[in-house]
């Protein structure tokens, strides 16, 4: 007869079983006996091991529940063998003979919201206990009825690997011995409803290529030897704010393929890439989000796996090596993040335990309806550590350079996007979303901590105040923010045809008018070049020659502004379509000889970049910026001063927005001297016309623009000039 009830039966055989280590494996029966119960559905027989004996345990269920009353009163070590019904035979380690790993420690923490490494106890990690390989799997899931883990090492079935519950913490363990690296698995839950959901591990490490979903067993610690120390140690004592930024931003899917189609994997992009950039004077590559995603035309921004770089391209120590190589060739990597939405996908993170877990269960709180996606609770302690210590683990395991997050302004607004009556407002009947502002202040604050000389950027489409003031002094704490109003603003009047900027001059000057308020990236990414929006060099007016010389003068006028520079993968050689992620980027346009004019263009500028610290040493205040004349709007003329912190360090930037040159145009000037043409985008080496200046032009005690000294030079026609003073 049984000693379990047949309630406990049924509870344990139908997955039930909220605690199954209080019934399964070597349990006290009474001061003198133990009983040993092993559930295994596809065991016709099983047995326990120890001290040279063999016991053939009770089958009590037909669903493989087995039992057996032992006289003994001490527990002991043991190994279950089971016998197949078609004469397999196998023995394992049995998992309900382990204690407890993770410890109070680390849940108060969790469920605190500061445990910063919770990815190296949550998930599934190779060890050995107690003498015995294995592998620890657990996972968040508090309002769950069961949880179970099920891979190819138990047929999938949820009944075998029944997982405990560690007090009121709603993690969910199991030490599973036998397990290996490169196993599969999920988790099966069993929620409140009786409803079974199959799960990928929110903390997965790697995962199986998609359309498959299955997390992989795999320790990414050690796998590869780091070669960047250099890089790393160097980076601690870096100013970002007075060094010269210029950023490549990168779709590793497409930015090239193998015979057109292929993906190259991590390790041919490194060594590809790495030599692209370094040739072509770049100091960081930004990423389009490398995390695991199920969709390649989501571009990575539907992620399903937050903690694994994709395996599109490769292992974890794949991109190991990808990174490092980028840092052993100075240069920095950037990757996008994205922690304010997530994919609805039935195997991810939406509706985990049944319910609104990592997400609000109110639609006016819990989603994006532009997007289709559910929006994180940053409420929620749990949440906001899953998210908190994701950004240290990529910091941390990947070396990552610089977090870029992804929409801030969605999470800052409780009304993104929506009508009235389709928000909740905050606490003070605001629209501002408190908890993930205190979330983003608080990983700010982290991760300059513990990674001194990293970047986090926002690309916050707004005016909310502070997003790059310090967190002390009331700020958001990002060290930089996307300029998407300079963005917009140029790109509208570059789009006009010459006769007509003259009225829109406006369009030019007024970024001046806040161009210190916060710490800007000048940014020109993926989103200006798709869904209709044309290539950069195709919302150029003209013709063709034009064209070109438009896009010389824009990325002239875009260097010589102040704030750090990004550009979009394509804009480097004048991809004349939009940007498909399906396809290569056409590099066989560098065969003609605008497109390869315009690629060594953008090469001499950046180097000229990095050269000269009047453009990137002062990009914050007004120190560093000086306007000539933003008055010529007949002309569509515009002159500036850029200024470092050597006040003999200037250089005078001028712009000519028409395809008129301009012979014996007087510019005003800061100082007496002689000022050197540095730069001509109409020089014949870039497709121009080869309108030029002396190599010195010497200033005259002749007044203008406010100013006792000018100099007379010709203006290029679509063209802009830098002179650089020289003290005679």
């Amino acid at each position: 007869m049984a000693i379990l009830t047949n309630e406990e039966i049924k509870m344990l055989v139908n997955g039930d079983c909220h605690d199954p280590f209080i019934f399964l494996g070597l349990r006290k029966l009474d001061d003198s006996n133990l009983v040993m119960r092993v559930l295994q559905p596809f065991a016709k027989e099983a047995y326990i091991i120890f001290d040279n004996q063999k016991i053939k345990l009770e089958k009590i269920h037909e669903a493989g529940l087995f039992e057996k009353k032992i006289s003994r009163s001490e527990i002991f070590e043991y190994i279950v063998e089971c016998l197949s019904y078609d004469g397999q035979k196998w023995s394992y380690k049995d998992p309900y003979s382990f204690l407890p790993v993770i410890s109070e420690y680390d849940r108060y923490l969790f469920n605190e919201g500061n445990h910063y490494k919770v990815y190296e106890k949550l998930g599934s990690h190779l060890m050995e206990l107690n003498g015995t390989k294995g592998v620890l799997f657990s996972t968040w899931a508090p309002n769950a009825r069961r949880v179970s883990v099920v891979g190819d090492f138990n047929n999938w079935d949820g009944r075998v690997h029944q997982m405990r519950v560690l007090g009121q913490s709603g993690i969910w363990e199991i030490f599973i011995p036998g397990v290996v690296e490169g196993d599969l698995y999920k988790f099966e839950i069993k929620t409140q409803s009786g409803n079974l959901v199959l799960k990928t591990d929110p903390y997965g490490k790697y995962f199986e290529v998609r359309p498959k979903t299955a997390a992989i067993v795999y320790d990414i610690n050690n796998k590869h030897k780091w070669n960047d120390d250099k890089w790393m140690n160097e980076r601690r004592s870096k100013n970002w704010l007075e060094e010269p930024i210029s950023v490549y931003e990168v779709h590793l899917g497409s930015w090239a393929k193998k015979d057109g189609s292929e993906f190259l994997n991590y390790r041919e992009l490194a060594d590809k890439l790495a030599k692209y950039v370094t040739e072509h004077n770049f100091t960081h590559i930004e990423l389009l989000p490398v995390s695991e995603h199920p969709l390649d035309i989501s571009w990575g921004y539907q992620v399903t796996g937050y903690y694994a770089p994709t395996s599109r391209f490769g292992k974890p120590e794949d991109f190991m090596y990808f990174v490092d190589t980028m840092h052993q060739n100075d240069i920095g990597v950037i990757v996008d993040w994205v922690p304010g939405h997530f994919p609805k996908d039935e195997h991810s993170l939406g509706r985990f335990d049944g319910t609104a877990l990592y997400e609000h269960y109110d639609a006016r709180l819990g989603e994006h309806k532009d997007w289709g996606t559910y929006i994180f609770n940053y409420g929620r302690h749990e949440v906001k550590n899953f998210l908190l210590a994701n950004a240290l683990f990529w910091l941390d395991k990947y070396h990552i350079d610089g977090l870029r997050f992804d929409a801030v302004a969605s999470m800052l607004y409780l009304d993104y996007s929506r009508k009235d009556g389709e928000w909740i407002p905050n606490k003070y009947g605001g629209r501002e979303n408190l908890e993930a502002i205190d979330f983003i202040k608080h990983l700010n604050t982290v991760s300059y901590q513990q990674f001194p000389g990293i970047m986090t950027i926002a690309e916050e489409s707004t005016a909310f105040p502070g997003v790059t003031t310090p967190v002390h002094e009331g700020g958001l704490g990002f060290l930089f923010k996307w300029n998407m109003g300079w963005m917009n603003d140029t790109l509208r009047y570059f789009s006009k045809e010459p006769i007509f900027r003259k009225y829109h001059q406006n369009d030019l000057t007024f970024s001046l008018v806040y161009a210190f308020s916060e710490n800007f990236i000048l940014s020109i990414s993926h989103d200006e070049v798709v869904h209709g929006k044309r290539s950069l060099l195709e919302k150029m007016p003209g013709d063709d020659w034009q064209k070109f010389a438009n896009l010389r003068l824009f990325y002239s006028y875009m260097f010589a502004h102040p704030g750090k520079k990004l550009l979009f993968m394509g804009s480097d050689i004048a991809q004349r379509k939009e940007w498909d992620c399906n396809f290569s980027l056409d590099w066989h346009l560098l065969q003609y000889e605008p497109h390869n004019k315009l690629q060594k263009f953008l090469k001499d500028l950046n180097i000229l970049y990095k050269q000269h610290n009047s453009l990137f040493e002062i990009d914050f205040n007004y120190e560093g910026f000086e306007w000539i004349d933003f008055s010529d709007s007949d002309n569509s003329v515009i002159s500036f001063c850029r200024k470092s912190k050597n006040k003999d360090e200037l250089l005078v930037c001028i712009f000519n927005f028409t395809p008129v040159p301009r012979e014996n145009y007087r510019i005003g000037v800061p100082k007496k001297g002689a000022y050197q043409e540095i730069l001509n985008t109409d020089w014949s080496d870039y497709y121009g016309s080869n309108v030029d200046n002396p190599k010195e032009v010497f200033s005259q005690d002749i007044a203008m623009h406010g100013r006792e000294q000018s100099i007379i030079i010709t203006l290029p026609p679509l063209a802009g000039l830098y002179f650089q003073y020289i003290q005679k």
